[in-house]
C-alpha cells in the first residue's frame, strides 16, 4: 500500500471480510446461547450485521472497489476462539456469560475497524460515506453495550 486511499480500502475489504465472516458465525451464537434475551440479542445482531455487510457493499461498488478476496484472520480467530469456548464449557450460565465476552471481543474488534475507517474517509473527502461506516460503528457501540447490560444485570450472577 502506497497512500492513505490505498490504506482505506484495505480496511474497508477487510470489515466486508469480518461481517462476511460474522453472518455465517453468529447463528451458532443463537443456537448456543439458552438465554431467552441473550438469544435475541445475537438474533438482533445477525440482522444488524446483515445490514453492514450490504451498506459496505454499496461503499464499495461507490468507490469501485471489489470487496471480496480478502480474508480478515483477526475476525477468523476471534471466531475459532469463540467456538472452541463453546466446545469446552458444559454449563449452560457458564456459556451464556462467556459468550457474551467472546461476543464483546468481537464487537470491540469492529469497533476499532470502522472507527479507523470513518476518519480515512473523512480525510479523504468522503463524507457521505464517513456518514455510513459512522451509522454502523454507532450499531456497534449499542450492541456492545447491551451485550454489557445483559451481563452486568443478571448472566454474570448466574454463572457465580
Amino acid at each position: 500500500m502506497k497512500d492513505l486511499k490505498e490504506l482505506f480500502e484495505h480496511q474497508l475489504k477487510d470489515l466486508y471480510s469480518a461481517e462476511d465472516q460474522l453472518t455465517k458465525a453468529l447463528p451458532k451464537m443463537v443456537k448456543n446461547a439458552k438465554d431467552a434475551k441473550l438469544k435475541k440479542a445475537f438474533e438482533d445482531h445477525l440482522e444488524e450485521t446483515k445490514e453492514h455487510k450490504q451498506r459496505l457493499k454499496e461503499i464499495c461498488d461507490n468507490l469501485d472497489i471489489d470487496p471480496s478476496g480478502e480474508t480478515c484472520k483477526a475476525m477468523k480467530g476471534l471466531i475459532k476462539e469463540a467456538e472452541d469456548f463453546l466446545d469446552e464449557v458444559k454449563d449452560d450460565d457458564v456459556k451464556n456469560a462467556g459468550m457474551i465476552a467472546e461476543a464483546q471481543r468481537v464487537e470491540h474488534y469492529e469497533i476499532s475497524g470502522y472507527g479507523t475507517a470513518v476518519r480515512y474517509a473523512k480525510e479523504l473527502g468522503h463524507d457521505a460515506i464517513a456518514k455510513k461506516l459512522q451509522k454502523t460503528l454507532d450499531e456497534e457501540y449499542n450492541a456492545d453495550k447491551k451485550l454489557n447490560d445483559l451481563a452486568e444485570k443478571r448472566l454474570n450472577d448466574k454463572a457465580k
